[in-house]
């Protein structure tokens, strides 16, 4: 009889958000005790969100942080006598840090970790007694789906090679063409669109997953493998008319909107004013809260810090650890694009008295608005303030996967009969009474995607869907930043870029531990 430990949880009943792992089995339960009952099936449920909580916000180096610094947002900065990792990332160039050969190890970790809970779960629902609620199999097993469709999507595009495990295995199995692991996204996420409830957006389901998440999820990937592959579809599962379909749905029925005011969709662009993390623009968003701690609990934001400004803080903005914002984003902003400061935090344009460029390596100017670390008027780090003991690892701040006008975007670039529409409601909000309309075609769509999520995650994986040729181009520059206060020049070879495919390096561990059936991506 095969054993299968379970592990206790914390969980905020409503929103699945706040949720602790510890780190050795504290109760230990065979097949035939456990996966019984509807409460089984919650505890199981909880824990597939655990994992995804903890792979995208705890383990490794933060996806949406190196996202931003892959692409042309960002620069890897930190500390000027800290490591070159970032560099490395930034550069696509390992001789830059010889020795990172595992740097995204925690993250591949984490993620099958949390793919193995998937796994197990969806191989045991036919042994629930689910008491002829189909409605709450179906929920149950939709909201698993779309976290392992979600989870493959992340790594997919990080690696583009990666070992296909759909049921809890131990082989030592070889990487899997990426078409095989798209398909598996593709079902994954029309099963979940077709059995998730079509109740409409409310606050009190913030953090769960929703039809409507799986809906605007399967457009992204859609987008993202059509282009990124030049297919015509998404692996015969799903095509332009099903994407579009699928987003239409979101827009007429979903309830989901666009705040008012864009800055109030950020805590530190907007303060008292802001919108909260249960907006009605948040499609998805993972969830985070301030208790993480080094004794297993892991429920907080870790790469937050990341984007903080250098070991300096200045209400509302707290320290950080230095990822810089290409000064070149700032300039793609007209002036009269209010997304242009609550975006970013610009050190002259705020009258920031900064005091550790000498600590600060790739020094811009500017840093992340978006995602930073906060604190109160007394100085305090919010998470502090909180009752945390920990500033770093405890930020709290939710990352926002999918706003409602990345649904409104989308459909626009996939044609549909209202795109203008679609377009001129995004721009509009950006531009208020300084507002005019643009034609709405692909090049405009793709430019207006910039702007409006630049530092969420987002420009990286549009860049590279529009095909290797137009990423390393748009990326690669050179350039002078301040190192230490020193100017130096800062390069990026868009040959460095080409030869990897812009996918990154299969952690050195993890092909060890293969005894190479695992083979290294081009270019590392």
């Amino acid at each position: 009889m095969k054993n299968t430990y379970l592990y206790i949880f914390c969980l905020s009943l409503l929103s699945l958000g706040s949720c602790s792992l510890d780190t050795e089995p504290l109760v230990q339960q065979t097949d035939t005790n456990f996966y019984k009952t509807t409460e089984d099936a919650y505890s199981a449920l909880v824990g597939c969100y655990d994992g995804l909580q903890v792979a995208t916000g705890a383990a490794g180096l933060g996806v949406p942080v190196i996202s931003e610094v892959m692409s042309d947002n960002c620069f890897g900065g930190t500390g000027n006598s800290d490591g070159y990792n970032y560099a490395a990332i930034d550069e696509f160039d390992i001789s830059r840090s010889p020795a990172d050969v595992d740097l995204l190890n925690g993250n591949w970790i984490a993620y099958y970790k949390a793919l193995y809970r998937c796994n197990i779960f969806l191989s045991k629902m036919d042994q629930i007694d689910w008491k002829d609620d189909t409605v709450l199999r179906n929920t149950y097993e939709s909201e698993t789906k779309f976290i392992r469709a979600y989870l493959y999507f992340e790594m997919v595009r990080l690696w583009g090679n990666i070992p296909l495990l759909t049921e809890a295995s131990s082989e030592n199995i070889p990487q899997a063409d990426p078409v095989e692991v798209y398909k598996v996204i593709a079902e994954d996420l029309v099963f979940a669109s077709n059995n998730l409830p079509s109740a409409g957006y409310t606050s009190t389901n913030s953090g769960r997953i929703t039809k409507w998440a799986a809906k605007s999820l399967l457009a992204r990937v859609y987008l993202y493998y059509t282009g990124y592959y030049g297919a015509t579809d998404l692996v015969g599962v799903v095509n332009k008319a099903q994407a579009l379909g699928h987003l239409e749905d979101v827009i007429s029925s979903s309830g989901h909107g666009l705040v008012d005011d864009f800055a109030t969709l950020w805590p530190a662009a907007s303060v008292e004013a802001y919108a909260g993390e249960s907006n009605k623009e948040i499609v998805f968003s993972i969830k985070y809260t301030y208790t993480s701690d080094y004794d297993g609990n892991t429920d907080g934001n870790h790469w937050l810090v990341m984007f903080g400004m250098r070991e300096f803080s200045s209400y509302p903005y707290g320290r950080g650890w230095g990822v810089t914002v290409n000064s070149k984003l700032w300039d793609a902003y007209n002036a009269n694009d209010t997304r242009r400061v609550a975006t970013m935090i610009g050190i002259d344009e705020e009258n920031i008295d900064f005091e550790k460029i000498n600590s600060q390596r790739e020094y811009t100017g500017y840093y992340n608005k978006k995602y930073t670390p906060m604190v109160d008027v007394d100085g305090v780090d919010l998470p502090l303030t909180l009752g945390s003991q920990f500033w770093d690892i405890s930020q709290f701040q939710d990352y926002v996967v999918i706003r409602y006008a990345d649904v409104l975007l989308m459909a626009a670039e996939l044609e549909s009969g209202n795109a203008q529409t679609y377009f001129d409601d995004v721009r509009r909000r950006a531009y208020k009474e300084n507002f005019t309309s643009l034609p709405v075609n692909k090049d405009n769509i793709l430019k207006e995607r910039h702007l409006e999520f630049a530092l969420e995650g987002v420009r990286y994986w549009d860049l590279l869907r529009q095909g290797i040729g137009t990423a390393s181009s748009t990326i690669a520059e050179t350039t002078t930043l301040l190192n230490g206060g020193v100017a130096g020049t800062k390069t990026i070879q868009a040959a460095k870029i080409q030869a990897t495919k812009g996918l990154q390096q299969i952690p050195n561990t993890q092909i060890t531990l293969s005894n190479n059936v695992l083979k290294q991506n081009a270019g590392w």
